[in-house]
């Protein structure tokens, strides 16, 4: 019997790492093909096929920083545009279902190129911060056979409008990558911290910040350090930009950095605290109980960070984007063990637990 045809669309980093996972543990019965919309893919490289047009811009699809639109739109982001619909209105007979994982666009995609029974995981809206629009729950209702939201009250909504709307867990937590890398065996001091800079343009100077930071610890303090390298981000920027030097296992210097790759829940599980700028990993390491300290750049969007501390509460430490606020945000959490482990308590309540994929496979099969 042929297998069933699923094509995955993901629209960003974050994205496409949900998506491969996912792809990685469907039955053989189902064949998987991954159009990532923003980016290489590179998640999905010798998990399935990758299909479709894709594209580059400035932003990788992040919109934390002010005008990211139209830095894209002057990039050619509307020239990506007719390319990818019309890829998706070839593929509205090629594929037996579909998957869509990410924020609202690549509903409205299917929605636009005729594309129906839809499979949508949300990823994008947590509960905390703005609710469905009426005209994301019209398209949503007449586009997508199954939601998987982040929130009860999300997927409440969409179920009063007649939708097949679920709130099963968070499909982040599931798809937390791990390699068996033994960062246990590293480990020399009473604590650890790992640093996420994030993956786009200003992973370097996120990590000099986070180095500088370190920097300004006292010794007794100073953690033990590991680093989650993203993908497609090359070290030996990160070593120059933090006056470190790159040993192809870490970093040396006056600080020791621990660098992995596809390990990141090792590293977590690992670690009491962590320095993050990033996306979905700073989500993952929440939901794994760990607090975060992260910084606001120049020209972020305010309402960003606004909307994530709704989400996040008290487990994220948001400070301003110097060395010493940093230091004393992270020094409060090395101190004092009681608030480390509330804040992280709390993290850990509001993003969710594990659980959802296996859900979303299940739906898949039916």
């Amino acid at each position: 019997m042929r297998p069933a045809s699923l094509l995955i669309i993901s629209n960003g980093i974050g994205e496409d790492s949900v998506g491969a996972e996912l792809a990685r543990r469907l039955p053989s019965s189902i064949k998987a093909s991954a159009y990532p919309t923003l980016g290489s893919g590179a998640h999905y490289d010798g998990v399935c096929e990758i299909v479709g047009p894709r594209a580059t811009l400035a932003s990788a699809g992040s919109r934390v920083a002010q005008g990211t639109i139209a830095r894209d739109v002057r990039g050619g982001l509307l020239g990506t545009v007719p390319p990818g619909l019309a890829f998706m209105h070839r593929a509205r007979r090629a594929y037996d279902r579909v998957l869509v994982i990410g924020d609202f666009i690549g509903v409205g995609g299917c929605f636009l190129t005729g594309i129906r029974n839809v499979t949508y995981i949300d990823v994008y809206k947590s509960g905390y911060g703005r609710p469905y629009l009426g005209i994301e729950r019209w398209v949503i209702g007449r586009t997508c056979r199954t939601v998987f939201s982040r929130h009860p009250a999300l997927a409440d909504r969409l179920r009063r409008d007649g939708v097949d709307a679920r709130a099963v867990g968070n499909v982040m937590m599931d798809t937390i990558p791990r390699s068996g890398f033994d960062a246990a065996s590293l480990r020399t001091r009473p604590l650890a911290a790992t640093l996420l800079p994030g993956s786009r343009e200003a992973t370097a100077e996120n990590f000099a910040l986070q180095v500088a930071a370190l920097r300004r610890l006292p010794e007794t303090l100073r953690p033990d350090v590991f680093l989650a390298l993203a993908g497609g981000v090359a070290p030996e920027a990160l070593a120059a930009a933090a006056g470190l030097a790159w040993t192809g296992l870490g970093f040396a210097g006056d600080l020791t950095i621990h660098a992995a790759r596809g390990a990141l829940g090792d590293l977590l599980d690992n670690s009491d605290v962590v320095l993050s700028q990033a996306g979905t990993a700073t989500i993952q390491a929440l939901g794994l109980g760990r607090p975060i300290v992260s910084f606001i750049r120049p020209g972020d969007r305010m309402r960003r960070h606004e909307d994530e501390s709704r989400l996040f509460g008290e487990s994220r430490l948001l400070v301003a984007d110097d060395a010493t606020e940093i230091a004393s945000a992270l020094t409060l959490l090395l101190q004092n063990e009681p608030e480390r482990l509330r804040r992280g308590a709390i993290g850990q309540d509001r993003i969710g637990p594990p659980g959802a994929l296996d859900r979303i496979i299940e739906t898949l099969l039916s």
